[in-house]
C-alpha cells in the first residue's frame, strides 16, 4: 500500500513539473506578444507586431502575413490568437496546430489602420531580409526603404554582412540609410553618411527621402540634404533628357518606316498618295490574321508570328500598291491624284471594317519583344528596341537595292529625268508600277511594326499619314537619307516639346517650324540632283 502511495505522489509531482514547464513555454516572449493582439487596441497591436517580429519564432512571418491579409483573429475572452487559412481552418497562432472543436464565440479579426499597415509592411520586410530567395530579400529591402521603420534596423545590421548578392546588398545598405536618416537618436555624422548613400541612389525615391526630413534636423544635416537634392535633380534632368531622346528615336523609327515608302513613290512618280496610310493598316491586319491562324492551329509557333507576317505583309500591301490603275491615268495632275488616292483610302478602310469590324484587334507581342530593361535611369522596352533595329535593317536593304541592282538604277534614272530615261529604253510605266508596289510593301512592313505598339484598327494609318508627309517634305522629296534624318529629327524634337507644350501643341509647333524651314529651303534638307529636278 505504501509503495502505491509513493508512486501516486511521484506521478502527481511529475504532472506538476510538466504543467509548470508548459506554462513556462506559453509564457515566452512570442506568446506574450500574441496577447497584445487580444487587447483590440491599435497601440497594443503595434507593440505586438514589433514583439512578434523580433521574437525569432518560426511562426512570426506567418502571423504578420495573416495580419496584413486580414486573416489574424483573436478571442478577448480566451486570450487566444488564431490564423484563418484559405480553407477556413483555424490555426492556433501560439502553437501552429489546427484548432479542434468549436471556435470561441467572440472571435474577431485584429483591426488595422493606415499607420498599422505601414508598420506591418516594414515588419514583413525585416522578417524576409534573411529569406533564401534573393528576390524576396530585395523586395524586403525596398519595403523597409519605403517604411523607414526603426524596428528593422537590427535585422538590417545582421543581414548586410551576410549578403552575397551585390544588388541586394546595395538595396540593404540604402534601406539602412533611410532608417538612420529618420532616427531621432542618430548622430549628425551617421545621418550625413546616410545622406551620402541615398544621394548615390539618385532617383525619385531618394528625392522623397531627402525632401521629407524631420523639422528637428540639424543645420549640418539640412545642408547636406540640400546639396544632395540639387545633385540628384541635375542627374535626373540629364537622364530625363536621355529618356526623351530614346522616345524620340523610337518615334523617329516609326515615322521612318511609315514615310520611307511614301518618299519613294512621291520622288519617282510625283504622286501624292493619300492611301499610303492604308497600306500601313493592311500590314497590321496581315499580322493580326497570321496570329489568329497560329493561335487556332499551332500555338507553339506564336513566337515566330512576326517572322511569318513580315513577308506576307510586304506581299499583300505591295500587291495592292501595284494594282493602282486608278492613279496611272492621272500622272501630272496632283490635285486629281490626291482626291483619287483619298477616295481609295476610304474604300480600303470600309473594306477592312466590313471584313474585320470597326473595333480594335488584339495583336500580341512575342516573348522576345515583351518586357523592358533599365539602362542607368532610363527604361528601354524590347518592342521599341527591336522596331528601331528592324527599321535600320529595312533602310539599309533599300539603300542596297537602289545602289546595286538594275531596278534601283532605273528607278534613280526615272526620278532624275523621266523623259530622258524613257528615251534610253527604260519602261517608265513598269518602273512606276514596281516602285508603287515597293513603297506600298514597305508601308506594309511598317504596319507589322506598328501592330506591336499601337492599336490595330481601320484608322491606324490615318494617324501617321500627315507626319509621313512632313518627314518627306522636310528631308527632301525622294531622298532616302533626307527621310532618315527628317524622321529622327522630327521624332526627337516632338518628344522634347511634348513635356512643355503637350502632344497637340507640340505637333502644331513642329508644323510651324517645318513651314518656316521650307520657306528657306523649298526642296528640303537634301534636294535631289538632276536636270529635270533642277529645271
Amino acid at each position: 500500500m505504501r509503495a502505491f502511495s509513493d508512486r501516486f505522489i511521484a506521478l502527481v509531482c511529475a504532472l506538476g513539473v510538466l504543467a509548470a514547464l508548459t506554462t513556462a513555454v506559453r509564457a515566452g516572449p512570442y506568446e506574450d506578444a500574441l496577447l497584445r493582439f487580444t487587447a483590440d487596441s491599435f497601440d497594443e497591436t503595434i507593440e505586438g507586431i514589433n514583439a512578434v517580429a523580433t521574437s525569432g519564432n518560426a511562426l512570426a512571418a506567418q502571423v504578420i502575413g495573416a495580419l496584413q491579409e486580414g486573416r489574424l483573429l483573436f478571442s478577448a475572452d480566451e486570450k487566444q490568437v488564431f490564423i484563418r487559412e484559405a480553407s477556413d481552418q483555424l490555426i492556433d497562432a501560439a502553437t501552429g496546430r489546427p484548432v479542434v472543436g468549436t471556435a470561441p464565440s467572440d472571435i474577431a479579426p485584429v483591426r488595422l489602420n493606415n499607420r498599422l499597415r505601414r508598420i506591418v509592411e516594414a515588419a514583413l520586410g525585416g522578417l524576409t531580409l534573411m529569406a533564401p530567395d534573393a528576390g524576396k530579400r530585395f523586395e524586403a529591402a525596398q519595403a523597409v526603404l519605403k517604411s523607414r521603420d526603426a524596428n528593422a534596423l537590427k535585422a538590417l545590421d545582421q543581414a548586410i554582412p551576410r549578403e552575397t548578392d551585390a544588388g541586394v546588398k546595395q538595396a540593404l545598405i540604402e534601406a539602412r540609410a533611410a532608417v538612420v536618416l529618420y532616427l531621432d537618436n542618430a548622430s549628425d555624422a551617421d545621418k550625413i553618411g546616410a545622406i551620402a548613400v541615398i544621394r548615390q541612389r539618385g532617383d525619385q525615391e531618394a528625392l522623397a527621402l531627402l525632401g521629407g526630413l524631420p523639422g528637428n534636423a540639424s543645420p549640418a544635416v539640412r545642408k547636406a540634404a540640400a546639396d544632395a537634392i540639387a545633385s540628384i535633380e541635375n542627374s535626373l534632368a540629364f537622364w530625363t533628357a536621355l529618356q526623351n531622346a530614346w522616345y524620340g528615336l523610337s518615334l523617329g523609327s516609326v515615322l521612318l518606316l511609315a514615310a520611307i515608302g511614301l518618299a519613294i513613290t512621291f520622288g519617282v512618280m510625283g504622286v501624292i498618295n493619300m492611301a499610303h496610310g492604308e497600306m500601313v493598316m493592311l500590314g497590321a491586319y496581315t499580322t493580326f490574321v497570321v496570329q489568329q491562324v497560329i493561335r487556332a492551329h499551332n500555338p507553339a509557333l506564336f513566337d515566330y508570328s512576326l517572322a511569318i507576317a513580315i513577308p506576307l505583309a510586304f506581299l499583300v500591301a505591295g500587291f495592292v500598291g501595284i494594282l493602282r490603275g486608278i492613279i496611272r491615268f492621272l500622272y501630272g495632275r496632283p490635285l486629281e491624284t490626291l482626291l483619287a488616292t483619298w477616295g481609295l483610302s476610304l474604300i480600303l478602310q470600309q473594306a477592312v471594317r466590313t471584313v474585320f469590324g470597326p473595333t480594335n484587334k488584339d495583336v500580341a507581342n512575342p516573348s522576345w519583344m515583351s518586357g523592358s530593361f533599365e539602362l542607368g535611369q532610363i527604361t528601354i522596352t524590347y518592342n521599341r528596341l527591336w522596331i528601331i533595329v528592324f527599321t535600320l535593317v529595312i533602310f539599309a536593304g533599300l539603300l542596297a537595292l537602289l545602289r546595286f541592282t538594275r531596278f534601283g538604277l532605273e528607278m534613280r534614272a526615272v526620278t532624275q529625268n523621266r523623259a530622258m530615261a524613257a528615251s534610253m529604253g527604260i519602261r517608265t510605266s513598269r518602273i512606276d508600277a514596281l516602285t508603287f508596289g515597293l513603297g506600298s510593301g514597305i508601308a506594309g512592313l511598317a504596319g507589322v511594326a506598328l501592330s506591336q505598339i499601337d492599336n490595330v484598327s481601320p484608322n491606324l494609318g490615318q494617324g501617321y499619314i500627315i507626319d509621313s508627309f512632313m518627314v518627306v517634305v522636310f528631308g527632301g522629296v525622294g531622298n532616302l537619307w533626307g527621310t532618315l534624318v527628317g524622321a529622327f529629327t522630327l521624332g526627337i524634337a516632338n518628344k522634347f516639346l511634348e513635356p512643355y507644350a503637350g502632344a497637340v501643341l507640340g505637333k502644331i509647333a513642329i508644323l510651324v517650324l517645318i513651314i518656316l524651314f521650307i520657306q528657306k529651303r523649298p526642296r528640303g534638307l537634301f534636294a535631289l540632283k538632276g536636270r529635270a529636278v533642277e529645271a
